[in-house]
């Protein structure tokens, strides 16, 4: 499958073709059915994404014509270092496409923008059931140590 990989900035004309992704993405999380994210979230979401102003970018996997994974990712200040630094917000690859290499394809993507932004660091959060994705993570990157805590307000 990695032979016709290409690996992209979204267009706004992807929109119809990314939406399957963004909702599968959000269902592998649990935010689905009565817990969907609202229209207006997905819509600013992908308005962000061509928001001069705005630091959140996304790239997509495309093979023979059709979107097979999405990544986001936002740049921001950091109070320990002078460059900016990159989270990974989001990594989803469509079932049939899965273990072919689109993930690491997409993480490398995601590691290029960065470089080419001057960014000192990128890292990202998964769930500790997400094992499977872990395994690639574990691969590309290293485990930082911490721990998240939130609060919804």
């Amino acid at each position: 499958m990695t032979e016709d990989l290409s690996i992209r900035p979204v267009v706004r004309n992807d929109y119809d073709r990314w939406l399957p992704l963004w909702e599968g993405y959000n269902a592998f999380y649990g935010r689905s059915g009565e817990a969907a994210l609202t229209p207006d979230i997905t819509l600013m979401t992908w308005s962000r994404f061509f928001d001069a102003y705005e630091p959140m970018y996304a790239l997509v996997a495309e093979s023979k014509g059709r979107l097979i994974g999405l990544t986001h990712y936002v740049f921001h200040r950091s109070t320990i270092s002078i460059q900016p630094n990159c989270y990974l917000q989001d990594l989803f690859i469509n079932d049939a496409a899965r273990g072919n290499g689109v993930g690491q394809a997409l993480i490398n993507g995601v590691f290029e923008a960065a470089r080419r932004a001057g960014s000192s660091r990128v890292y990202w959060l998964t769930h500790e059931s997400n094992i499977k994705a872990m395994r690639l993570y574990d691969k590309v990157a290293q485990k930082s140590g911490f721990v998240m805590y939130k609060m919804m307000i």
